[in-house]
Formats: structure tokens, sequence, C-alpha cells
């Protein structure tokens, strides 16, 4: 039975456990507590390393959608969610799942999703604009609401009561919430905002005493880095939810994807049944400056994987950006895929070439090996892509390290600039061979 918003337990002082990549959690009463899950675990330390792979990532919930009937605003998209085996019983009505940033951020979240489906009835993802693309592709989404949140995005809106308004007007129904964020960022302004409109329990990492404000507030070691997937999938076991037996806790996209095939075998000149492999994706844009390889070294590095024998195919959505890169040696796609497209379009390639950012964290959910143009302005161990073979270029240990910087800090962007084109291509080779 749901409890009225204000008739919650205060958190007592957390007792740390001895595993501080697992976090502590302090429950409420009558909160079931979690046993500890052995996550995978992966290495991006060296900056020019090949991760070993674990095999490739298939979907977590296949099967027939789910529905429970429930109404929806016009603005709220509706997603498909497949039945799994040896799931528990649904006892934990509408469950919402907010991850407020990017696109990546949110293909980050699946396992914590799947976990969450496992008792939930019916999944709700809130998602910033940035993100919602994503959310509609994660398995185990039902329903997406998108919200700017005034507290996220490095252009916010500014704080109106409409802008308030409208997140608690679309939250009804929703029995208890799971919060997921970064190691910077605060899930309290949320949380507040989530029980002043009814919702009932909410589980969040808080390193800030939360007062009231959460019934499961989790504790990380932040000293600690621990891979973002990972991160969030602790939440939702601190909240009570446990992956199903067999699902690898790796990242995934609903199946199936939109069939490309005769599309891009137009492209490129192959048949239609090509296989896995037939080219190399590059994506050069990221969602920051300071994460960004220069245009012309992207635009030198497509025709030097043409001259070592590969077919290429360029990504974005910056048009201009695509043209020049591809030139007249690769395949421009620029503007041309939506999100799942551009999974289907990835999940085909051999290997993806891109920075810290979205696409390449959707390579990982579809399988594919990824040349991480990494800058370290957020720590690689966190945010590198999860669980694919990986090749990290890049100065890990260069000054603009852990600075979170949206332009970068350090004159000549040393990080980056000092990657050659010749070792883009020889980090292609190792991962197609």
């Amino acid at each position: 039975m749901r409890r009225p918003a204000s008739d919650h337990t205060t958190p007592d002082p957390p007792v740390r456990t001895k595993n501080p990549n697992r976090g502590t959690a302090t429950r409420g009463a009558g909160n079931r507590g979690t046993a500890s899950r052995s996550a995978p675990t992966r290495s991006a330390a060296n900056p020019s390393a090949v991760t070993p792979s674990p095999a490739t990532p298939s979907p977590a919930n296949p099967g027939a959608p789910s529905r429970n009937g429930r109404s929806r605003s016009a603005s709220d998209a509706s997603v498909s969610a497949g039945t799994g085996r040896g799931r528990a019983a649904r006892d934990r009505g509408c469950v919402l799942v907010a991850r407020l940033d990017d696109a990546g951020d949110v293909l980050l979240a699946g396992p914590a999703v799947r976990a969450v489906r496992t008792r939930a009835r019916e999944v709700v993802f809130l998602a910033g604009p940035n993100g919602r693309a994503a959310a509609e592709v994660l398995p185990g989404v039902d329903r997406v609401i998108t919200w700017d949140a005034p507290w996220i995005d490095h252009t916010p809106p500014p704080v109106t009561r409409k802008l308030v308004g409208d997140l608690a007007d679309r939250l009804g129904g929703v029995d208890e919430a799971v919060l997921l964020t970064s190691f910077h960022q605060s899930a309290l302004p949320l949380a507040l905002l989530l029980r002043l409109a009814g919702v009932a329990r909410i589980s969040a990492i808080s390193n800030d005493y939360p007062g009231s404000l959460l019934d499961v507030r989790h504790q990380v070691d932040e000293s600690v880095d621990v891979p973002e997937a990972e991160r969030m999938l602790a939440v939702a076991e601190a909240a009570g939810f446990r992956l199903e037996d067999g699902d690898d806790g790796k990242l995934a996209v609903q199946r199936p994807l939109p069939d490309i095939a005769k599309f891009l075998g137009h492209c490129l000149g192959v048949g239609a049944d090509a296989g896995k492999g037939a080219y190399v994706v590059v994506h050069p844009g990221t969602s920051a400056p300071a994460r960004t390889w220069s245009a012309e070294s992207h635009r030198r590095t497509v025709k030097e994987l043409a001259e070592d024998g590969h077919q290429v195919v360029v990504t974005g959505t910056e048009r201009d950006l695509t043209a020049f890169v591809a030139a007249d040696v690769a395949v421009d796609l620029g503007g041309v895929t939506t999100f799942a497209e551009l999974a289907a379009v990835i999940e085909r390639a051999g290997v993806l070439v891109a920075g810290n950012t979205g696409p390449a964290h959707l390579a990982a959910a579809v399988g594919t090996p990824v040349v991480s143009l990494f800058s370290p302005v957020v720590p690689a161990a966190r945010w590198a892509p999860y669980g694919v073979p990986t090749v990290l270029l890049g100065d890990q240990r260069a000054p603009c390290r852990g600075s979170r910087a949206r332009v970068c800090p350090v004159p000549g962007h040393p990080c980056l600039s000092q990657v050659t084109s010749e070792q883009v291509v020889k980090a292609v080779r190792e991962l197609t061979q």
C-alpha cells in the first residue's frame, strides 16, 4: 500500500561495507536489503591498451511487448518491454527510473533499468531532451517522459512554476523512483520534486545528508572509479531490484533494430547479406569541444583507412562536419539516421572510431569494438565503452584530467592533438584481425 509522501523514515547514519565499489545503503523501515552482486570488471587505465572482450551482448528482454493500459500524454513515448525468464512477481507497481543527461548516460543506465523491470509492473523512464532517443531503445522501458531539468544541462532553463508543475502533472500513478546520477550530480533536487508530487519511495546515491527526501540512501566512495553502468546498477540493487538470472549486466538495445541492410548495401556497393565487419564507422562529433578530435584528423584517418582497404561510413548529426570528414572516399550518413538506425549501422560495423560520446556507448550496446579517442576530462575507468574490446587513445595523464571541462582548459588540446591518424588505423587493424 502506498504511503503518503510525508510518511517516510528518516535514514539512519550508514554503516560502510568493506567493498567501496558497491557502496552502502541505508533504508527506511520495512525496506528489504539485497545481497551484493558480482559485477563485470574492466580496465581502461592504459591509454593505448586493448581491453579484453566479453561476449557480444544479446537483448536482455526478448519477446512480446508488455502493456498495462495506463493512459499517457501525447508527449510520452510508448516503448516495448519484453518478457524475460525467471522473473519475480511484479509487486512494486509503477517505478520511475530517472537519468537526466545525455544519450550515452542513458544507455549506461540500461542494466539498472532491466533490474527494475524484474519487479515493476510498469517502468517509466524520466529523461532529459538529449537522452530521450536513447531511453526509447532501452529494453524494459514502457514509457518515456522528457523533462528539461534546470540543474543538468550547460544551458539550463529558468526555474518556473510551470516547469515544476509540468513534471508533477505527468507523474500520476508513479509508486516509487530510482534516481540515477553521475558522481558530480546530486539526486536531491529531483527527489524533492518527486516527494512533493506524492512519490512514496525514492532511492538514490547521496553523500549529502538527504533528510526526509530519500527512503534508500546509497553511499559510495567517490575516490574509487567504478564503471558508470555498475554504479547505477548498484543503486537499483540497493532499492531491492536484481537482474534476472542469466542477464550478464552489459549494455543492450531493444530488438529488432531497423533493417538497414539493403540501404547500406546500395551505399557501399555490397550485397544486402553482407555480415558484421563489412565497414568501419567513423563518428567525428561529440557533445563537448573538450572531447573532440579535430575534423582534419578525422578526415585524414578516413582517407588512410580507405587506403588500408577498409570501407568507411561517417555518421553524425552535423552534416557539414560529416561531409568534410567523408570527403570523396567514404559514405556520408550525416543527419540521415534515427538513433535506432544509427544503432543498426554501428552493429554491422567491424569497428567504431569515436570520442567519448553517445555512439561509443551505443557500440557497446550492440557489441561492436571501439577505437576510443578519449579525453580524460572524465575518468576512462568510469566512462570508457563498457564490455566490448576497446583501444583507448589519448593521454589519460594530461593536465585536463578530471576537470569535467566542456572546453579544453589547456592550450593546444594536448590530450587528443597528439593522437595520430596512423595510431587510429593501427588500432582498427588490431580490433579487426
